[in-house]
């Protein structure tokens, strides 16, 4: 569940591609994971919606690296990736985990509240975004090649 004090949760923008992105991975996730795919769901409906080519440049958007902090004075460096190139030794966490989804739309020197897998609610801000490498969904369907 993500939260911000008081019960508001901050204000988020998503490109479109990645809006349709991860509606499809919420539906595809649904009987897997009915709790993360409710949570991913929430953040698209409130998400506010733009062109790829006008999102700012701050925004935290699937394959961008990022700086954030935490309630407990941590400092960390991620990319935010899809789930099969997750690799959390490499700072690479999927969107598909409960901070994942909390980061997801948020702009650099916004807070969210997030709560852990093992019930604990943690603050987080965004302090940086750096480099938007855009991510490539997964693959639901194989290629077709046309001759």
């Amino acid at each position: 569940m993500i939260t911000t004090t008081g019960g508001r949760k901050p204000a988020i923008t998503m490109t479109r591609s990645d809006h349709q992105s991860l509606s499809r991975l919420a539906d595809s996730r649904a009987a897997r994971d009915p709790v993360l795919s409710e949570q991913i769901q929430a953040e698209l409906d409130r998400a506010r919606v733009v062109e790829d080519r006008r999102i700012a440049a701050d925004v935290v958007r699937m394959g961008s690296t990022l700086r954030f902090t935490t309630d407990a004075g941590e400092d960390r460096t991620v990319t935010l990736v899809f789930p099969g190139e997750a690799d959390i030794a490499m700072g690479k966490v999927s969107v598909l985990t409960p901070i994942g989804a909390a980061l997801i739309g948020l702009s650099a020197s916004q807070s969210i509240d997030w709560t852990s897998r093992d019930g604990r609610v943690h603050r987080l801000t965004v302090e940086h975004v750096g480099q938007n490498d855009v991510a490539r969904p997964p693959r639901t369907q194989p290629e077709l090649r046309t001759a």
